[in-house]
């Protein structure tokens, strides 16, 4: 989910809506398009701000992501949610099991709607059942959540997650999108870890330092790549 100040393309050709990149002059997509697609939430629903600022991503570019994700997510993982607007794919990643997800989205505004959005889940995340461990691992504790309403750059610099989360997913605004902004990614990144970025598919995959580059996939006018640390 991204923020950017233009406005998205309003509908194609066959009149059904789809998430499109900002195109000025028409309106963000309506919250009930915004659903949850696999998992314990599976079918539930999200809202999303009645505003321009968001730019849901396309139910196939999500899909796509998530079948890259599946071989790290599980009961254990750690994933961080970066320019998270509405909080669709970290909510997402929780769904399919995420132990804990930490969400980052500057607009102060716009992270109160990721709260109400987890709030809104049913069962709620601190209610569910802790899953039973496997052999030879400890007992997983509950998911947990939390919201960062600041810059991604100043959530990167936090020194009390320094080489946390084993999953961390970017979808930057497309129309505003600076490579720069991932240049210390790696510090909080667990060693094994996987970075995910949505970018523009005109744009080649941007060197992360710390990080190497495992494979990248376009789809319509998005880019998906995978980075390991």
């Amino acid at each position: 989910m991204k923020t950017s100040n233009h406005h998205s393309a309003r509908h194609s050709a066959s009149g059904r809506r789809l998430a499109l990149r900002s195109v000025s002059g028409s309106h963000p997509r309506p919250a009930s398009d915004l659903r949850i697609i696999s998992g314990l939430y599976k079918g539930q629903r999200l809202r999303s701000p009645e505003s321009a600022l968001t730019h849901p991503m396309g139910a196939r570019e999500k899909l796509a992501l998530f079948n890259l994700l599946q071989p790290y997510l599980n009961h254990e993982s750690k994933v961080l949610d970066l320019y998270a607007g509405s909080g669709a794919l970290g909510i997402e990643a929780l769904s399919r099991g995420a132990s804990r997800v930490v969400f980052v989205e500057k607009s102060p505004r716009i992270a109160h709607l990721i709260t109400e959005n987890l709030a809104a889940l049913n069962p709620a995340p601190e209610n569910l059942p802790v899953p039973s461990p496997t052999p030879d691992q400890s007992l997983p504790a509950r998911p947990s959540v939390q919201v960062f309403p600041e810059p991604v750059s100043t959530f990167c610099g936090r020194p009390e997650y320094l080489s946390y989360f084993d999953i961390i997913l970017a979808d930057p605004p497309y129309d505003n999108f600076h490579p720069e902004d991932f240049a210390n990614i790696s510090r909080i990144l667990a060693e094994g870890g996987v970075f995910i970025l949505s970018s523009p598919a005109k744009i080649n995959p941007p060197e992360i330092p710390g990080l190497q580059q495992e494979t990248t996939r376009t789809y319509a006018a998005a880019r998906l790549t995978v980075y390991h640390r």
